[in-house]
């Protein structure tokens, strides 16, 4: 049997960078060499496509990669790899985008794949488009029932009364991933420079109330067999809030978090939390996987925080954590995402 050609994306053009290059590593240990013919297809950040034979081995932005396009012409249905003389093409079966925040989870290159014709793995356009707009997620996932922290939007001139802000509340780009330029405003002397930090980011900037609970998430797997919920796990904060992403060594750990899997909260809570995770999941027309970050308050109240439609798959993530706890190596996870694209399991 022959092995599936398959096209894997990583680095992109957007403040997760580092982190898409060291989730690709980690899809790269875990890739099944029996199955699998990968392809990878470094971007780097200023947006140069490359194609590294070596995959992403250290230094691979440094030149000696041959320059690549995907080609949306559906009779490519993959790659133009540049040479000397010209370019040769390689048809791919299926594309995995490991790429995290702008133009990786905001429905950029899912467009690029669909007008390619290329199965890829992951959300649609429009549910990546939806879940990287946390305004827009908000809305959709309140109408099916989700409860969501009361917010407010701020576009690119608007004006914003802090006289009827509820503090603390926390300030943060509509479109941007993890928590860069997320910011805690407990005063009103405080959100000026909260503002410009977030719209370092983004013209489109959330304000919404801080919610008094703890930090959870669940993990969301889809098969063409249909929906694996991964074990919930919490965030358990020593101070301030959860950011990862920005220390200097996150495989070392967190400054100020640690993660608790399976989570140490009431079975009835999982419960709660995991149909929450479901509805939002469906409510937002995701496929494939997702992590649905949500909030558990005293009182037993499940609140969505943000929908991660490429979460991090990095050896310190939370997303194959969440799934090895529920008994799914990320291999595991892989080969099932990649049965659920050949499927076309896509809305």
């Amino acid at each position: 049997m022959s092995r599936l050609k398959v096209g894997i994306l990583f680095g992109g053009a957007s403040e997760e960078h580092p982190v898409s290059v060291k989730s690709a590593r980690e899809v790269e240990r875990n890739l099944d060499p029996g199955k699998y013919e990968p392809f990878w297809i470094g971007i780097t950040a200023g947006g140069e496509w490359r194609l590294c034979d070596g995959g992403p081995a250290p230094g691979w932005e440094n030149g000696g990669a041959r320059p690549v396009t995907l080609s949306p012409d559906r009779r490519v249905h993959g790659l133009l790899v540049m040479g000397p003389d010209g370019y040769e093409t390689v048809r791919l079966d299926i594309v995995l985008p490991v790429l995290h925040g702008r133009f990786g989870e905001d429905g950029a290159v899912q467009g690029l794949l669909e007008l390619s014709g290329i199965p890829y793995i992951g959300c649609g356009i429009g549910a990546s488009a939806v879940c990287m707009d946390k305004s827009l997620a908000y809305t959709a996932a309140r109408n099916a029932g989700i409860e969501t922290p009361p917010f407010q939007v701020v576009e690119e001139n608007g004006k914003v009364d802090p006289d009827r802000l509820r503090y603390p509340v926390f300030v943060k780009p509509a479109r941007s991933g993890s928590s860069f330029g997320v910011g805690k405003v407990d005063r009103e002397e405080e959100l000026p420079a909260a503002l410009g930090a977030a719209r370092q980011y983004d013209t489109k900037v959330l304000i919404e109330e801080a919610v008094a609970g703890s930090e959870i998430g669940c993990a969301v797997l889809e098969d063409p067999f249909g929906l694996t919920v991964g074990e919930v796990d919490r965030v358990d904060l020593s101070h301030g809030f959860f950011r990862i992403h920005q220390e200097d060594s996150p495989e070392t750990g967190s400054e100020n978090a640690t993660f608790i899997v399976p989570a140490d909260i009431p079975d009835a809570s999982r419960r709660a939390v995991q149909e929450a995770a479901t509805t939002v999941y469906r409510a937002l027309g995701c496929t494939g996987l997702a992590r649905v970050d949500m909030f558990l308050t005293d009182d037993g109240r499940v609140v969505l925080n943000e929908v991660n439609t490429l979460p991090g798959l990095t050896s310190y993530s939370r997303y194959p954590r969440m799934m090895a706890a529920a008994g799914l190596a990320l291999s595991d996870v892989v080969d099932r995402l990649v049965l659920t694209a050949l499927h076309g399991k896509r809305p």
